[in-house]
C-alpha cells in the first residue's frame, strides 16, 4: 500500500454535515418600511421586488 492510499476516507463526512432547517433560515431581508412614509417610487420598487423573488423561487 502506498503512502497516500490509506487516507481516502477521512473526507467522506463533508456529505453527511448537519443541515439548517428551513424554518430558521431567513431570506436575508432586515428592513423596516412604512407604507405612508412610501412614494411612488418605492411602491414601484417593492413591487419589482416581490416579481423578481417570484421569478427566482419559481426557478427552484
Amino acid at each position: 500500500m502506498g503512502r497516500g492510499q490509506g487516507r481516502k476516507t477521512r473526507d467522506k463526512n463533508k456529505a453527511s454535515l448537519p443541515q439548517v432547517p428551513k424554518n430558521m433560515k431567513s431570506d436575508g431581508r432586515d428592513v423596516e418600511f412604512d407604507r405612508d412614509l412610501a412614494d411612488h417610487a418605492d411602491l414601484e420598487a417593492m413591487a419589482r421586488s416581490n416579481a423578481a423573488d417570484k421569478r427566482a423561487k419559481k426557478k427552484k
